[in-house]
């Protein structure tokens, strides 16, 4: 009886921690302080080009996917709508590739 009730407890558990993770990976902190741009033709890697200046991917540099995994520099969609963020020395640090909530957030704020 005693097993029947632990493993009850031990799947209503993992049911929770199910559901919060999931909630949890709705949402990511883009910077309130990056910059907007649109991603412009493929450039050879570490560079990137952003509004139509061609800029560089700081060593260690991340671009982000919607759903927030970080992916490849050859994978950053031509066009998309992006935020940045710059390092100290003027390179990009992180590229966010905005879902469509996230745009309309940013277009309020301006």
């Amino acid at each position: 009886m005693k097993i029947r009730k632990r493993g009850g407890l031990v799947l209503l558990v993992l049911a929770m921690c199910i559901t919060v993770s999931g909630a949890l990976a709705q949402f990511r902190p883009v910077p309130q302080n990056a910059t907007l741009a649109r991603v412009g033709d493929a450039q050879p890697l570490p560079f990137v080009q952003l509004n139509g200046n061609i800029v560089k991917l700081a060593p260690g540099g991340v671009i982000f996917d919607e759903n927030n995994r970080s992916i490849l520099h050859s994978a950053l969609p031509p066009g998309a709508r992006v935020a940045y963020t710059l390092e100290l020395g003027g390179d990009v640090s992180r590229i966010y590739i905005l879902t469509a909530q996230e745009q309309a957030q940013f277009d309020s704020r301006q």
